[in-house]
């Protein structure tokens, strides 16, 4: 009887949970040196959920987002052979879905001219509940405001506010991510801050008075 089914298949699995264990830039390099199909499937499991989130706050529609991800992991293993160690993990997979969401949110936009826009500041209005007190407003609330809000944003503005603010990002990845400078990041930065409270007060000025009378406290 031949056991080299079972040794395989012990192989695989022991692989599968060495690979757990690696961080996210061993397992691109497992990728661009090995095409290693495990590997993807690992970094798959561990950052769709974050991409998902960072995808549909710049496109504003989660179906999109999900399929730009997917399309996103694609691209990923397509031009694994491009990864340059030098550069961050978070870097690398974030600058692909990062502009794809752009591209997909330009394409709608040229597709649908000024309709678009207000659809989505319509669509928002109806569903808004900002006469609630603050204090009941949920994290979904609050991320349907900021998709509002964000309307207002350019493209690239929306997206260095998201991985500075959101998701944290240091801006120099942030920079490697959009293809700018770091000083044009901390400018779009500025100026996303500077429309977002502006339009904060003009939309919710309720709102906009509690976070006056926080920092005044």
């Amino acid at each position: 009887m031949s056991t080299t089914g079972p040794r395989l298949a012990y192989s695989r699995a022991r692989h599968r949970e060495t690979l757990r264990e690696i961080s996210d830039k061993e397992l691109l390099l497992a990728l661009r040196d090995h095409a290693d199909e495990s590997a993807l499937d690992e970094l798959i499991g561990r950052k769709t959920k974050a991409l998902v989130a960072a995808a549909e706050r710049i496109v504003h529609d989660r179906e999109e987002a999900r399929d730009i991800v997917q399309v996103g992991f694609l691209r990923l293993w397509e031009h694994r052979d491009r990864y340059d160690e030098r550069w961050s993990a978070n870097t690398w997979i974030y600058r692909i879905v990062t502009n794809l969401a752009i591209d997909q949110l330009r394409s709608r936009q040229s597709r649908q001219k000024q309709d678009e826009p207000l659809r989505l500041y319509t669509q928002s209005k109806l569903d808004n509940r900002a006469q609630r007190d603050r204090a009941d407003l949920q994290r979904e609330e609050i991320d349907g405001i900021f998709q509002e809000l964000s309307t207002a944003l350019t493209d690239k503005q929306r997206a260095v506010f998201l991985l500075r603010e959101i998701e944290g990002m240091p801006s120099k990845e942030v920079a490697a991510i959009v293809g700018c400078r770091e000083s044009t990041v901390r400018n779009h930065l500025f100026n996303a801050r500077k429309i977002l409270r502006r339009e904060l007060q003009a939309r919710y000025p309720e709102y906009a008075r509690g976070r006056r009378s926080e920092a005044e406290g």
